[in-house]
């Protein structure tokens, strides 16, 4: 199959699902809270987990029913793709058949898990990045504002300056045509590094109070 096209097809359908559950989700947190400002103040984790749910308690008889089917639609579609990536990583690493390696994973996923929940009932006395925070706010900032900004950072430079561009574009080339192949090599070598950097340093300031949006 052609990879440049899959990618636009992935890029694509992110967009427009994540655009679809914008259009569900925050109208649906304005009217349970009250105004955008209080919507602005309680993204992330604690908008989908905490927020929804007193959102799905008004709905009455139905509220288990569509809070259970929302959940396990928005937990299913990420848990498989996450634990694809890890059991492939754990398969190719350690040498494991698929089975011992997805094993692996859903063990380990389960305990990190249950560690975390504990933070809304028993532990939730620890509060690690300050009063009202809970272990998801942490793991989620380290996670999404500090690890994956690094990890991009040093892909963009070990395919930009390390194996260089070409060693990508030829993969390509194999399946399909790469017509945007100057514009990709530009953008992984000087534009990608800038913003994700710019991406990296803005979120942890604004979660430390440096600087507000």
């Amino acid at each position: 199959s052609s990879l440049t096209q899959s990618v636009a097809r992935i890029g694509g359908f992110d967009i427009g699902v994540s655009f679809l559950a914008g259009l569900m989700i925050v109208p649906a947190a304005f009217v349970a809270m009250g105004s955008g400002e209080a919507v602005a103040a309680n993204s992330g984790p604690s908008l989908m987990f905490v927020i929804l749910p007193t959102v799905f308690a008004d709905m009455g008889g139905a509220a288990n029913v569509v809070g259970f089917l929302f959940f396990l639609f928005a937990a299913l579609t990420s848990a498989i793709s996450l634990t694809e990536t890890c059991t492939s990583i754990v398969q190719d690493g350690a040498g494991w058949s698929r089975k011992k390696a997805l094993c692996a994973v859903i063990g380990v996923v389960t305990v990190a898990g249950i560690f975390v929940n504990l933070g809304y009932n028993g532990l939730s006395f620890i509060e690690p990045m300050g009063e009202g925070t809970t272990l998801l706010d942490f793991f989620d900032f380290i996670s999404n504002s500090v690890i994956m900004p690094i990890v991009a950072l040093l892909t963009c430079i070990f395919v930009g300056w390390i194996i260089k561009p070409k060693a990508i574009v030829d993969e390509v080339k194999i399946s399909s045509e790469f017509k945007v192949e100057k514009a990709w090599t530009v953008i992984i070598k000087y534009v990608a590094p800038v913003l994700v950097v710019v991406i990296l340093v803005a979120f942890v300031a604004q979660t430390f109070g440096l600087i507000s949006f």
